[in-house]
């Protein structure tokens, strides 16, 4: 039984034997209405005031110290796996983000990006943040060895975290439907408004954890400059 229940995050399929549910990674640009592309049109000016709106948090994040454009990473970010999100719950299409080879390779290269930046060009500073203002002297090697952990587990759980959240759901809704077999007519309603409540639900869930994974990045960028 638990072999079929995860076997529907197997990215392999039967045409060949080839991985050919990693395209579903590119799928989003197809659901994107060809109206988005006239200027001015209601998906355009929806779209731009989501991102204005990131634009302008991920800018007061970074401070005044960053670069011109750097906002813009982080907003890709969030749009990419916001996408494969939505895309993970509509039948028959794979959900990329719910594998750590995905999620794991944007933060891996994101945070060794901002080590190298950090350690090359705000040594000093970095060497400052492993130990905060007001530390004891006595406790000053275990502060140190606590923010080194803590700063080399980042980009693991910032990829356990959405692969995790994406997985549940997907678990759960598996599970709810599996049931609805043997399940008499009057509870077969019952199930399916109760399956409208969790896509509703992990329709949220899939907006919070790509902002959530942006904004984490953002605030990680912060404290190497």
């Amino acid at each position: 039984m638990m072999s079929n229940l995860f076997s529907i995050f197997d990215p392999s399929t039967n045409l060949f034997y080839l991985p050919l549910n990693w395209i579903s990674t590119f799928l989003g640009l197809m659901f994107i209405p060809y109206s988005f592309w006239l200027i001015p049109n209601r998906h355009y000016i929806l779209w731009n005031l989501i991102i204005s709106k990131l634009h302008n948090e991920f800018k007061n994040l970074l401070g005044p110290n960053s670069f011109n454009g750097s906002t813009f990473i982080f907003i890709s970010i969030f749009s990419f796996v916001l996408f494969n999100n939505f895309l993970g719950l509509l039948p028959y299409i794979f959900t990329s983000t719910s594998h750590l080879s995905i999620s794991l390779s944007i933060t891996l290269s994101l945070w060794l990006s901002f080590m190298f930046y950090g350690w090359i060009n705000n040594s000093q500073h970095m060497f400052i943040h492993m130990i905060p203002q007001g530390t004891p002297s006595i406790l000053m090697p275990f502060m140190v060895l606590i923010e080194t952990i803590s700063n080399l587990i980042r980009p693991g759980t910032l990829s356990v975290r959405l692969t995790a959240n994406m997985i549940a759901g997907h678990l759960l809704l598996t599970l709810l439907s599996n049931t609805g077999i043997n399940m008499p007519n009057y509870l077969i309603i019952f199930l399916i408004f109760i399956q409208i409540l969790l896509l509703t639900l992990e329709s949220a869930v899939a907006i919070i954890q790509a902002y959530v994974i942006s904004i984490l990045s953002t605030l990680y960028s912060n404290e190497v400059n």
